[in-house]
């Protein structure tokens, strides 16, 4: 599968130490109203599955982020749903700890993937429309 410019740019962001949420919120800059560094800020709490705690996977949370701030005037709680949906069955998980085998030992989506999915879930979303 070829990798677009945007996962590209998503994947070279986190491996310069943005956060799965940054990375992905920060390769879509230029489809809000927001500039790269309000993004980098507004994700900047969503590392490591939400502020640490292993939670919700900060990849899929910068998806979600972007519905909203993509969405104008329409709803995006079905959106968000299906997109949650489509991002576990994708990844195996939606938690981080789950994600990165913290209790099991086994890895189920490494970082670069969910972000590559996230990233992918919202191009889908947005060509869509």
């Amino acid at each position: 599968m070829e990798t677009t410019e945007r996962r590209q740019e998503a994947i070279e962001r986190k491996h310069a130490g943005y956060n799965c949420c940054q990375a992905v919120l920060c390769a879509f800059a230029d489809q809000t109203e927001y500039t790269e560094e309000q993004l980098f800020k507004m994700g900047a709490a969503f590392g490591v599955g939400m502020g640490g705690l292993e939670g919700t996977c900060g990849a899929l949370i910068g998806a979600e982020l972007l519905l909203g701030l993509t969405a104008g005037e329409r709803p995006v709680m079905r959106d968000a749903r299906m997109l949650h949906k489509a991002f576990t069955e994708a990844c195996g998980a939606s938690l981080c700890k789950d994600l990165k085998g913290r209790d099991t030992g086994k890895v189920l989506c490494p970082c670069d993937d969910c972000v590559r999915r996230a990233v992918d879930l919202i191009e889908e979303k947005t060509k869509g429309e």
